[in-house]
């Protein structure tokens, strides 16, 4: 009875841990590593074709995004999730494999001019549809007995529609033992889908720490701030384009405009067009609408009793192909444009900068997290031009922020899911953190809290039915591919590379920082001094 940990371990996407028990060998997530990449990550310990589940928390690509290589690989067993979490990965996966067939299609073109072999995508559209038949849908809170030995259960957890912590009762050799894996954990008071239910029982637990180590700040009137957004900027004759993530996201930036629209809260403007340009948001709206019942929040449930569609409302069009997306912008009236990606990378959005950033009257509405280096990042700290399909673009729109807007739980939100359980658990895992996060929020759950708490690293691995280590895995960074000619081969010359690497990196890093907060409120900039000062002085200690 071994638990294995594998991904998102010292970092936050490529959730993937391994469970060994009663003959069966088990994945809970099969996440596709995103963004920046801090440690290497070990292998599943045994051949695709020999796994016989994937207990899935959600459908987020970070989470499920590996399942279509899984079988391509030769996977062959079943993948439970619950009903919402299955549709959407029916879109989503299917959208991840056009992006990797996208990416080979680019790679290629440029491999043939250089004569280099064919660049090969991770998975394909073909791989994504053959996962889907794996899939088992599953009710929330109804025990499942998977196989002798094995049963689960999944209990909302507010993150996402569909999302869930999983249940895992293990029996093997006369020994019980019940593990909890947390999934991502939601944010209070989200429109649409209920607030995190808890879970009262566990000898071991597995929890994401992603918002360990801050607070979210107390959550605005959304539909107040909104219209007054669409208000301001309709009267001054321009659109109003909001980058958004097409799953969740989207969903509840209509929820919000229907309710501005029903209590006519923008005035003079009576019948405003909204238009969602994306087709992923598309597909994902219409999951939306079919999994409300045991998703949706009383609110949204008491709109479908009443025979109301609380994610449209008259004014909304949508924009499938390319055409369709072309021409919002032969629309002369003020609108709202809601399109992917959220973080202004790639999709339709660039479009749709190009032809309202430069013009005064319109304002770009972000409502989502921007990733440091992202396009959306700088516009929000202040670019004065951005480069869009090879033009450069003037910034003169009014650029504003939805404060508040986050799908998970902050530590005070993740503090409470864990201190639901009526007696500690043996072991608290925290996983699914930034490096220092990790380490900050089992700290403290240690320290202030007094849970046997342990942040391992991926190869960890640990006997349940002992209740002990393994082996606690190996903090290996990634390494450089290309070394300088010359350099050492050695493993010990390789971290030295490693390391003078990074310390550039944190020194560039650094004083970008310091450039961003320049000309920021004096508290800031004196609590940013402090900080540097502290670590320097400790250095220098």
């Amino acid at each position: 009875m071994k638990l294995m940990f594998l991904g998102a371990d010292h970092e936050v996407t490529g959730s993937c841990h391994y469970i060994e028990a009663c003959g069966k060998s088990i994945l809970l997530d099969c996440g596709m590593e995103q963004g920046r990449d801090t440690y290497e990550n070990q292998e599943i310990p045994v051949a695709a074709g020999r796994i016989d589940y994937v207990f899935l928390s959600h459908a987020h690509i970070d989470h499920s995004g590996l399942l279509p290589l899984l079988h391509k690989n030769g996977f062959q067993g079943q993948i439970y999730a619950t009903e919402a979490t299955t549709d959407l990965c029916r879109i989503m996966l299917l959208d991840s494999a056009h992006i990797q067939e996208f990416e080979a299609q680019w790679r290629n073109r440029k491999n043939k001019r250089a004569g280099k072999a064919p660049f090969e995508p991770l998975y394909t559209t073909e791989d994504a549809m053959a996962v889907m038949e794996h899939f088992v849908p599953c009710d929330y809170m109804k025990e499942i007995e998977v196989c002798e030995g094995v049963k689960i259960r999944f209990t909302d957890v507010g993150h996402l529609l569909g999302s869930s912590s999983i249940e895992i009762w293990l029996t093997e050799n006369g020994v019980s033992k019940k593990i909890v894996f947390s999934g991502d954990i939601g944010n209070i008071n989200q429109p649409i889908i209920h607030d995190p239910r808890y879970t009262t029982e566990a000898d071991f637990v597995i929890m994401e720490s992603t918002y360990g180590d801050r607070y979210h700040t107390a959550p605005p009137d959304y539909v107040a701030e909104l219209a007054g957004q669409i208000q301001q900027t309709f009267d001054r004759g321009g659109n109003l384009v909001i980058p958004s993530f097409a799953v969740g996201r989207t969903q509840e930036m209509l929820y919000f405009i229907r309710e501005i629209k029903e209590r006519g809260l923008v005035r003079g403007h009576e019948g405003f067009k909204v238009y969602v340009d994306s087709p992923l948001a598309i597909e994902a709206t219409r999951v939306f609408a079919e999994n409300y019942l045991g998703c949706y929040d009383t609110d949204a449930m008491a709109l479908v009793q009443k025979g109301i569609n609380p994610l449209t409302f008259q004014g909304l069009e949508v924009a499938v192909t390319p055409d369709d997306s072309m021409a919002i912008n032969f629309d002369k009236s003020p609108k709202v444009i809601i399109s992917a990606s959220g973080m202004c990378e790639a999709g339709r959005i660039r479009h749709h900068l190009k032809h309202n950033l430069w013009r005064p009257e319109c304002t770009i509405l972000f409502v989502g997290y921007q990733a440091i280096g992202t396009l959306g990042r700088n516009i929000i700290e202040g670019e004065k031009e951005v480069r869009l399909f090879g033009e450069t673009i003037t910034v003169n729109a009014h650029i504003e922020e939805l404060a508040g807007v986050s799908g998970h739980a902050d530590k005070k939100g993740l503090l409470n899911w864990v201190n639901h359980f009526e007696k500690k658990p043996e072991r608290v895992f925290v996983v699914h953190g930034e490096d220092l996060v990790c380490e900050d929020f089992t700290k403290c759950l240690k320290e202030e809290y007094g849970y046997n708490a342990f942040a391992p690293y991926s190869g960890a691995c640990f006997d349940l039915a002992a209740n002990q280590m393994i082996s606690e895995g190996v903090k290996i960074p990634v390494v450089p591919k290309e070394l300088p000619r010359g350099h050492a081969a050695s493993e010990g010359g390789k971290r030295a590379m490693y390391l003078a690497n990074q310390l550039d990196l944190a020194n560039k890093r650094l004083q970008q920082i310091i450039n961003l907060n320049k000309g920021g409120t004096n508290r800031d900039m004196e609590k940013m001094l402090k900080q540097i000062n502290d670590l320097c002085d400790k250095l220098d200690g």
